[in-house]
């Protein structure tokens, strides 16, 4: 099963170290997630980190991006969205249980499938709804499993099917980027996550 980490929503101070400490773990699969964020951001952050990472990168916005810094990709975040006129190279798409799948999975390397794995109060995941995905063929090693993805729930991923799973503040609860300089407990976490996927 692979393993996607999926950054903050907004850049901080650290990001760029614990990011090429990350990649040094065995990160590889990165993508870059902050909506609504200046790309002149993107920019700063990517001219941090070493080159030899940029491949393992996927953008989510600010698609110029993929070829200016030679990325992995490009990320779409819904099945609305269009991928840029003339576009050559590699596609992830987000998608829900209502979108049509078989054909996402056609035109691209991967999909994130938006669970239900969040829980709110009692509410569970809809494993019954995500067993029928499975059985009729829609999770498959091509579909990762998205939204609310933590080291408890991996299990449950892997058992109905999915190819992967995306991470996201599962791992950066780990570090308060407002107070703390230390991200040993980030990259121990991660760690953890890594040798419960593979």
């Amino acid at each position: 099963m692979k393993l996607v980490i999926l950054t903050q929503p907004r850049y901080f101070v650290e990001e760029d170290k614990i990011l090429e400490a990350l990649f040094e773990e065995g990160m590889d699969d990165l993508h870059l997630y902050k909506p609504g964020e200046s790309p002149i951001y993107a920019e700063r952050l990517l001219s941090l980190l070493p080159e030899d990472y940029h491949r393992r990168i996927t953008v989510h916005d600010h698609f110029y991006l993929k070829d200016e810094f030679k990325l992995g990709g490009i990320h779409l975040d819904d099945m609305a969205q269009e991928k840029p006129d003339g576009y050559k190279g590699k596609i992830s798409r987000t998608c829900t249980l209502s979108d049509d799948i078989r054909q996402a999975k056609k035109k691209c390397r991967y999909v994130f499938l938006h669970t239900s794995f969040q829980m709110w109060g009692n509410e569970q995941p809809d494993t019954k709804a995500l067993s029928l995905a499975a059985r009729n063929g829609l999770i498959d090693k091509y579909v990762y499993a998205y939204g609310g993805m933590t080291l408890d729930n991996a299990q449950m991923a892997r058992d109905l099917g999915f190819g992967g799973v995306v991470i996201g503040n599962d791992l950066w609860d780990r570090f308060n980027i407002h107070q703390e300089c230390d991200y040993k407990a980030i990259i121990a976490y991660f760690s953890k996550l890594r040798s419960m996927i593979e």
